[in-house]
């Protein structure tokens, strides 16, 4: 059996492929879940106490890093579709901590800015919602070298599937 990123290989002989089963522990794809759920269990309580969920957690990031933002820009950067981050950018805004506009010059532009409270709440998410990097157990160059192969991973499955973001 032949996986993505690995040299193909014969089957033994006598090997019946429609019998063999791979154990989860060989799936990419498991260990990522994995790993991805127990980060956000991690998570959950730190911003549980500052009221937010993780994509709500990620917006408000982009915004402090990037200031007043076009959904579609916002969108990108978070590799998030239109339909999965227009409820999300609601119900900041019904929270008070973002604002969303038409833009004057092309009313088509809907830009995403922060309010006062919005602008507030990072000071209280840089005491309350640490950076967990510690808790995984690897090295500063562990860490970007992990980083630098899930962005490759990332960009190739897009590339594979002809997915945009």
């Amino acid at each position: 059996m032949t996986t993505i990123g690995t040299t193909p290989t014969a089957p033994p002989p006598g090997h019946d492929d429609q019998e063999e089963f791979r154990r989860l522990d060989e799936f990419v794809c498991f260990t990522l879940y994995s790993a991805q759920r127990a980060l956000m269990s991690a998570y959950r309580p730190l911003l549980d106490k500052i009221g937010l969920t993780y994509p709500q957690y990620l917006v408000l990031v982009a915004l402090y890093e990037n200031g007043p933002s076009l959904v579609k820009g916002l969108g990108a950067k978070l590799h998030l579709d239109y339909g999965t981050l227009t409820p999300l950018l609601k119900r900041l805004e019904a929270a008070g901590l973002v604002t969303r506009r038409r833009r004057a010059d092309d009313e088509r532009l809907v830009e995403v800015s922060l309010t006062e409270e919005g602008t507030a709440l990072r000071c209280q998410a840089n005491e309350s919602v640490p950076s967990l990097d510690f808790a995984l157990g690897l090295t500063d160059g562990e860490l970007e070298q992990l980083k630098t192969l899930l962005r490759r991973m990332t960009a190739g499955v897009a590339a594979y599937t002809g997915a945009t973001g």
